[in-house]
């Protein structure tokens, strides 16, 4: 016959000790946080995220401006290449036609591999200075759906960390009832006086 172990720690039993019955409730909790809770955390987190990266991205369209630019000088040898969303970029000079001003000249990062002549798009602050375009759509996806997964990646270790620790507890505390447990059987058995 086999004897039925499953849910142990629930039923009646001279053998079930309090710390059992702490740990079986600290699973129960566990479980539910894990499976609810980490969930809620992130979908929290990411609507936040969603809502500050919204923020910023259109804070970013507000400020900056593109402008379709003739590319006039060679790509500067003095000026280092620059990592630009993935892709390499080069600085030199650029030119457009700015409506009641004329023609600016300004130094912009073009494209790897653009030739003098070659017509690309820069993007200006108000100041003038060249920045990087503003963050898109799906930039702004990217940083909600991470951030989303590192909260609730993070409840789950937070749950998880702190289950070990209170399994930890009772299993110290059950390992001292079982020595206390033995000092009064032992005499008996070994027929020694404590």
């Amino acid at each position: 016959m086999r004897t039925r172990v499953c849910g142990w720690r629930w039923r009646r039993s001279p053998l079930r000790r309090r710390s059992d019955v702490v740990e079986a409730w600290t699973v129960l909790v566990a479980a539910v946080l894990i499976l609810a809770g980490a969930p809620l955390v992130g979908a929290a987190a990411a609507r936040w995220a969603h809502g500050e990266a919204r923020a910023v991205s259109l804070q970013q369209r507000a400020e900056r401006h593109a402008v379709r630019a003739e590319v006039t000088g060679e790509r500067s040898r003095s000026l280092p290449s620059v990592q630009s969303g993935g892709e390499r970029a080069y600085r030199t000079t650029v030119r457009w036609p700015e409506p009641g001003q004329g023609t600016r000249t300004a130094t912009a990062r073009v494209p790897a591999g653009t030739r003098q002549g070659d017509v690309v798009e820069v993007w200006f602050d108000a100041h003038g200075r060249n920045v990087p375009p503003p963050v898109d759509g799906s930039a702004v996806r990217q940083h909600t759906l991470a951030m989303g997964t590192c909260a609730a990646g993070g409840a789950v270790l937070l749950v998880l960390l702190a289950h070990g620790v209170v399994r930890r507890v009772a299993l110290s505390r059950r390992l001292a009832e079982w020595e206390r447990a033995w000092a009064r059987t032992e005499p008996e058995w070994t027929h020694r006086r404590a």
